[in-house]
């Protein structure tokens, strides 16, 4: 399967893929898209041999015509699946009806609890015990698609959130792996039944 990646920061979540899965089991990154042309993220992409391509907003007239064109330049790679790895912009419905159920998300919370922006500032605001990461199929809402994987870990009193995101990047990169291995398996779909329920079947 081959996957493309949209990153805006460190590229951090680009690194495990790189590291476990591209050139492996079935998988290769075979492009990398971000926002901002000063992105960590592109460079990781450079040392591993990977085409990237910077998609600045003040290229393009409207951010339809931006993600149009990522859209396309993606499809003409071959990219069968999307993957969100620190992407900080919201897609386009044309986007994503470009790669029906095939682009991904990880976001740092246990999802439908703190979407959006600043999750885990929300969630110490709220006082919670856990905490945790969900990756899910990215539909037209805020961080509202269907969940194909979560993971929990406990919250340690008095954490901020830049502690306590250091505690959860490790499970963001173990899930957003593990998703991208079991989807390139052909081993996760959609409940025909309940357009909100993701089967696995391991």
């Amino acid at each position: 399967m081959s996957v493309g990646v949209l990153a805006s920061g460190a590229g951090t979540n680009l690194q495990a893929l790189i590291d476990h899965v591209h050139g492996g089991g079935g998988v290769r990154i075979a492009a990398v898209a971000s926002d901002r042309a000063g992105a960590p993220a592109l460079e990781r992409a450079a040392r591993a041999g990977i085409e990237s391509r910077v998609f600045a907003a003040t290229e393009f007239d409207s951010r339809a015509q931006r993600d149009a064109a990522i859209a396309a330049w993606l499809q003409e790679r071959g990219v069968e699946l999307v993957v969100l790895a620190g992407y900080m912009q919201l897609l386009t419905d044309g986007f994503l009806e470009a790669f029906p159920d095939r682009v991904i998300n990880i976001h740092p919370a246990l999802l439908p609890a703190f979407p959006g922006l600043g999750a885990i500032q929300q969630a110490i605001d709220h006082g919670v015990k856990v905490f945790g990461a969900s990756v899910f199929f990215v539909d037209g809402g805020v961080d509202s698609g269907p969940l194909i994987l979560q993971r929990a870990i406990e919250l340690p009193a008095g954490s901020d959130a830049e502690s306590a995101h250091d505690l959860l990047r490790p499970v963001e990169h173990e899930l957003l792996v593990e998703a991208v291995r079991l989807i390139a398996a052909g081993t996760v779909r959609i409940d025909p039944h309940n357009s909100r329920r993701v089967v696995i079947s391991r």
